[in-house]
């Protein structure tokens, strides 16, 4: 036997001695290790607020595990994505509980998706925490479901407030896409704007569609006072927006937070959405623990923390279920008992508080587009 064989064997020997270290010493094992799943938008239009929600909860994982873990387990989340619709997201859940076996799940992040996994949640005995989902159809659907962020109850009412109050309109036309984030936001505005004595019509497009000349044609006829672009991406508001501006229109408009909170679309929009209002839910830059979310976003990916009233609540969301893992173990119904007495915690998103009916204390607050930036309406 040459040298050079001899060489090759001894170097194999080696990497089967280091790889058995690494399973047997070094990778932990199934007990020292907490799973929790993932269900967001990691794929489609909507993966423009998923694959930050991803980015945000694994900065907050690899502190919490950098730090020692939980108890001394390091946290390991399955992402599954839930393509921003019920029956992905169904899928995901079921295979989270069924296969995976976590007793945890951190989504959905739009409404269809955590309306759809709540069933399952229920179900298999398996806390869901959502940590973007806005719907008011999710406030007290389950004792084994909560939300870091808080109802679309809140967005609708201070809009309808501001239309009718303030900006002295009358009628308000929605061009809304048929799914459940939007439907929620038409749902508490309309209600909220009627009762003030407004008056509000609509015309509804599935998900998907690229040509709204004939619904936008038939709402500039009718001659509204606003009209209301609530979609569930950015990226559908644009093709509506972009068809506005094609028909020479140019109403006074109001968005919806998921469309407010993505920079790139109000700066590419600025000219047609000067003066448009949105109500958001708010960030406290001087919050040390956004701050520090903040900065260590832009180390980590090289760019300005996106979406930021949603990513605050994501960041808090990771942190929380540590700190009720830690307080109570990690049993799914303890951990929903847990939840439901949460006061005043402090994250980066604020004070959390949250209620029996599993909602976050709090709302939103107006906001107005200038110049391509938007501000507190004053």
């Amino acid at each position: 036997m040459n040298s050079t064989v001899k060489a090759i064997i001894w170097l194999a020997a080696v990497l089967i001695v280091l790889v058995a270290a690494y399973y047997f010493i070094g990778r932990p094992t199934e007990g020292e290790v907490i799973k929790v799943g993932f269900i967001g938008p990691l794929t489609g239009d909507a993966a423009s607020y998923g694959e930050p929600e991803r980015n945000v909860v694994q900065l907050a994982i690899e502190e919490i595990n950098g730090a020692g873990g939980v108890k001394g387990k390091k946290l390991e989340v399955i992402y599954e994505d839930g393509k921003c619709n019920g029956k992905d997201a169904a899928n995901a859940m079921q295979k989270l509980v069924s296969v995976d076996k976590v007793k945890v799940v951190l989504g959905g992040f739009c409404s269809s998706e955590s309306l759809a996994a709540v069933p399952i949640a229920q179900e298999n005995k398996v806390f869901l925490l959502s940590l973007g989902s806005s719907s008011p159809d999710l406030t007290g659907i389950s004792t084994f479901f909560a939300r870091t962020y808080p109802s679309d109850a809140s967005q609708g009412a201070v809009l309808a407030e501001v239309a009718f109050n303030q900006k002295k309109w009358k009628t308000v036309a929605f061009v809304q896409e048929q799914l459940d984030y939007p439907l929620g936001i038409y749902k508490a505005f309309s209600a909220n704007f009627e009762k003030l004595g407004g008056k509000v019509f609509k015309e509804e497009f599935p998900e998907g569609t690229t040509d709204f000349r004939s619904v936008l044609t038939k709402l500039r006829a009718a001659k509204p006072d606003a009209v209301f672009v609530d979609t569930q991406t950015p990226a559908a508001a644009e093709r509506v927006l972009k068809q506005i501006k094609d028909l020479k229109w140019r109403p006074m408009l109001l968005i919806s937070d998921a469309v407010s909170g993505h920079k790139e679309t109000v700066e590419k929009n600025a000219d047609l959405l000067e003066g448009a209002l949105a109500a958001e839910f708010g960030v406290d830059p001087t919050n040390p623990k956004f701050d520090q979310l903040a900065k260590a976003y832009q180390v980590k990916h090289n760019t300005e923390l996106p979406f930021q009233s949603y990513s605050q609540t994501e960041y808090d969301g990771v942190y929380m279920v540590k700190d009720a893992i830690e307080a109570v173990g990690y049993d799914a119904e303890k951990i929903a008992e847990w939840f439901r007495t949460v006061k005043d915690w402090s994250g980066a998103s604020g004070l959390v508080t949250i209620g029996d009916d599993g909602d976050r204390d709090g709302g939103h607050v107006p906001k107005i587009i200038v110049k391509g930036k938007v501000e507190k309406l004053q």
